[in-house]
């Protein structure tokens, strides 16, 4: 280890180095780095040459509805790039920011652009990405990953919520998951249950319909909110879906009022979402509902029509306190660069789990770096997604992350707000009126 970068930052990511002195140093064929020089692991290392940057890229959504969601992702990896710095002397490059569309084909079609980037020069060297911070919404991940995992590139995501990308929090993979997968958001058997406890205890309704678009992640967490409404003893009356592109939603509208539910889930994206609750009222038996959305919907966009005054909504728990990232940035710290250089608050929920997202990866990066006397950088692929397993107890702003074995390292903290003033979104997003860490209510 005597060549290994020797300027380690005074890492909340202590604990991921100390597990990857079994990396550098052990006995293990495969080793990075070892005192004598260099040797790439199975999935060969990424060469950057002296004076050229450390390569990351963003697969976000950024065009159409959901493009305040991954705009606004978009600008808390920027932030977070530039509050950690060069590596060893090395910049680090975002690229060009490739659109998700917030689905599979999107998905599918940016994970190919990013790979077209990376050049294979042999002898397990290359040149080119190391990770991508994306993407937007579950759909668009299951479509990048397959690709982005078999190229050997990491894949962290700030907002993917699906169970299916990582576990079922027991032990079983999720039909998507695959290796070099990471998030730092919440995993939807969280909030569902989250959600349905509240429906149930808090707001003493017994019977409930659920909406969703047929996405893994919209269609993950109704069901988790179906199964664990259900476990309380509540009835799910109707269990339905609404097609994306959909415009009139009459006929689901119609199904669901036939089931008489006392309150409806819909955990959708825009525009369906808009279409649903803008001609909910012109269906007769839906006049008395309760409405409740999730971090989809979660946006000044929805919030500000009129038709979501009295609605509930879902997302994760914004009240970070005095967190603080390894970088040294509080969440008010945050706050306040973002609206500096960007002009406006952020307009969606997740750019601080997407600063984090990055962060991890940076210090991951630098944890297990190998440099040579002329400045030049070799990065074990594999070094660098052990060093996300073993995060454990990383100091981000959303709180202490820590990953399991399919890549759940968010801190697993939901809140439901209630919006009574389409006029004044800011209050409502801080109207938190329930909060769960793990199951731990702390309204």
């Amino acid at each position: 280890m005597s060549r290994r970068m020797k300027t380690f930052r005074p890492l909340g990511v202590l604990l991921v180095v100390l597990a990857l002195v079994a990396v550098a140093c052990g006995d293990d064929d495969e080793t990075t780095t070892t005192a004598a020089g260099f040797t790439p692991g199975a999935l060969g290392y990424i060469e950057v040459a002296p004076g050229e940057p450390i390569e990351i890229r963003a697969l976000q959504a950024i065009s159409g509805d959901v493009a305040p969601l991954g705009t606004d992702q978009v600008r808390g990896v920027e932030l977070a790039i530039a509050d950690y710095g060069d590596i060893a002397g090395h910049s680090v490059s975002l690229g060009t920011v490739e659109d998700d569309g917030c689905s599979a084909e999107g998905g599918q079609a940016g994970a190919q652009a990013i790979i077209a980037q990376l050049t294979d020069a042999g002898d397990g060297k290359f040149t080119g990405p190391l990770a991508v911070i994306g993407t937007t919404c579950s759909g668009a991940g299951r479509g990048a990953l397959p690709l982005l995992s078999e190229a050997g590139l990491v894949l962290i995501s700030g907002s993917n919520t699906s169970p299916s990308l990582t576990s079922d929090l027991e032990g079983t993979a999720g039909e998507d998951y695959l290796p070099g997968y990471y998030r730092t958001a919440h995993n939807d058997l969280f909030q569902g249950g989250a959600v349905a406890r509240f429906v149930y205890n808090e707001l003493g309704i017994t019977t409930a319909a659920a909406i969703h678009d047929g996405d893994p992640y919209t269609d993950g967490l109704a069901t988790a909110f179906k199964n664990t409404f259900e476990s309380l003893g509540g009835t799910i009356s109707v269990y339905t879906a609404v097609n994306k592109g959909d415009t009139d939603m009459t006929a689901v509208l119609t199904e669901v009022a036939a089931g008489a539910p006392e309150a409806v889930f819909f955990p959708i994206f825009q525009p369906e979402g808009d279409f649903i609750i803008q001609q909910a009222g012109s269906v007769a038996g839906l006049e008395n509902v309760t409405w409740i959305g999730a971090d989809g919907l979660l946006g000044d966009d929805f919030m500000s029509l009129p038709e979501s005054a009295g609605m509930y909504f879902s997302g994760p728990d914004l009240r970070f306190g005095d967190n603080a990232s390894q970088t040294g940035k509080s969440y008010s710290d945050f706050l306040t660069e973002y609206e500096s250089t960007y002009g406006e608050a952020p307009p969606q929920v997740f750019h601080a789990h997407t600063y984090d997202a990055t962060v991890m990866v940076l210090a991951a990066i630098e944890a297990v770096a190998f440099q040579e006397e002329d400045g030049t950088l070799k990065i074990d692929r594999q070094a660098f997604r052990d060093a996300l397993t073993a995060t454990s107890g990383f100091a981000g702003m959303t709180g202490s992350l820590s990953c399991d074995a399919f890549g759940d390292c968010g801190a697993q903290t939901i809140a439901i707000v209630k919006h009574e003033d389409p006029s004044d979104v800011a209050a409502g997003k801080a109207n938190i009126v329930y909060s769960e860490a793990k199951g731990v209510v702390s309204d």
